[in-house]
């Protein structure tokens, strides 16, 4: 494998936004991380001009339960869409297709090895894709773990990413089964998921994209497939770099109270933490291409007397290298001042008080779909009237007009609701599976 170095990858920027000073005996330090990559844009799945054999692979898993003939019109857009996406992916590019029931069968190549894309091969998988016939039941552990064989059967390849699609509940397994697999294959590749109709369980997909650093979204109609397998597989050839890690140390008597990805999505890295030296851990980000994602880091710190201050983290981006050591792609620093200011220390920075309220957004959706499904239509209204109103507040107008489907909006301002009646199970879902979804500060 080539080796991976600063000269070889996209460039890599950090810059902190936060508000620096704190009253006097306060402790805890806020900061946005705003991560951007550019200058990548190489072709053929090798980085950095490298030609010693693709550093790239992708599995497509596609559902082919039973339910997936009901209606057929289901199965057969998962045909094309599925050859949509074969067609997307670069020549050089390693690549295999799953058909998942409550088992995997490997429908192309099908030798227990990854085919490299080339026109040839492209055609070849495209022709194979009739042989995916709906029957069976749904566990998709089976699936995770056939793509996982397939993608160790190239060590050599370090960017690795599947697309899973499926139409139900993973009804034929239980639930520790699933999460066995998820743990033992979390970190091997990243996967974004799809829910095609409307009865497969958001929670379910979510923690397979969330454990697997992927994205999850519902595609309502089957006829718009097509259109977001394309789109996802342009995504995963445009990753250029794997497994690069937010390493964060903080000084001795500090602690890290959590840290989160905002946006492009919220997603809790909290407890994905590796200890990487003294004081220090690295939390994973997964694949990058060219795109800028932002972080929230919250760190707690020994209270000081006014005048102190005092380095509160430093953050780096890391990637591994072959010889186990990590190169650093860029740094940035989160300070602390103690002041007797009022005005300099009770200003919220604008960036960590928008990201503060995207995350409660999302929080908010969660708990009011959840309470709406048991019943509790008081909770449910109260919360997604809240979710309302920092929708509104914080200008994120896609998920506004989510929540708008599902509620009557008397008084954004205020947050004041009311439920709709006969709400589509389309609607519901959508707004659920979105609810991650946030919109970046206004500059």
């Amino acid at each position: 494998m080539a080796r991976l170095t600063k000269s070889n990858l996209p460039q890599f920027a950090v810059d902190i936004f936060q508000n620096e000073y704190l009253a006097e005996g306060a402790r805890e330090v806020n900061a946005i991380v705003t991560v951007t990559a550019t200058g990548g844009g190489t072709a053929g799945g090798q980085i950095g001009g490298y030609n010693d054999g693709p550093d790239a692979a992708v599995v497509i898993m596609v559902d082919c339960s039973g339910s997936m003939d009901y209606p057929s019109a289901k199965i057969h857009a998962a045909r094309e869409a599925t050859a949509a996406a074969i067609d997307a992916v670069r020549d050089g590019v390693a690549f295999a297709v799953i058909a998942g029931t409550h088992e995997a069968k490997e429908v192309y190549p099908g030798s227990g090895q990854l085919a490299v894309s080339h026109p040839g091969s492209r055609e070849e998988a495209k022709q194979s894709l009739r042989r995916l016939t709906p029957g069976g039941g749904t566990a998709i552990s089976t699936w995770l773990g056939k793509a996982d064989q397939l993608f160790l059967s190239r060590p050599d390849i370090s960017i690795r990413h599947g697309i899973l699609l499926t139409d139900g509940r993973n009804e034929h397994e239980k639930p520790a089964d699933l999460q066995r697999v998820l743990d033992r294959v979390q970190g091997h590749f990243t996967a974004d998921c799809r829910g095609v109709g409307t009865d497969w369980e958001v929670e379910e997909l979510r923690r397979i994209s969330s454990t697997l650093l992927g994205s999850v979204d519902i595609v309502a109609d089957p006829s718009g497939l097509a259109d977001d397998f394309r789109a996802m597989m342009q995504n995963a050839m445009g990753k250029e770099v794997a497994d690069v890690a937010l390493r964060v140390w903080t000084p001795a008597n500090a602690a890290v109270r959590f840290v989160k990805q905002v946006a492009p999505t919220v997603e809790d890295l909290t407890e994905r933490r590796k200890e990487s030296g003294p004081r220090a851990g690295d939390y994973p980000t997964g694949s990058w291409g060219d795109e800028s994602r932002d972080y929230h880091i919250c760190v707690q710190v020994p209270a000081a007397a006014v005048g102190n201050e005092m380095l509160a983290g430093r953050i780096s981006l890391v990637v591994p290298q072959p010889d186990g050591s990590t190169e650093v792609l860029s740094q940035g620093l989160v300070k602390a001042v103690w002041t007797d200011d009022l005005a300099a220390s009770t200003k919220m920075n604008p960036q960590v008080a928008h990201y503060t309220g995207q995350a409660d957004l999302a929080v908010a959706i969660q708990e009011g779909m959840d309470a709406h499904r048991r019943g509790d239509v008081d909770n449910a209204t109260s919360k997604l009237g809240r979710a309302v109103q920092l929708a509104h507040e914080s200008g994120n107008e896609d998920t506004f007009k989510l929540l708008a489907k599902v509620v009557d909006v008397v008084n954004a301002k205020e947050g004041t609701v009311r439920f709709r009646k006969n709400v589509s199970e389309e609607d519901s879902k959508t707004l659920e599976t979105r609810s991650t979804k946030t919109v970046r500060v206004k500059k």
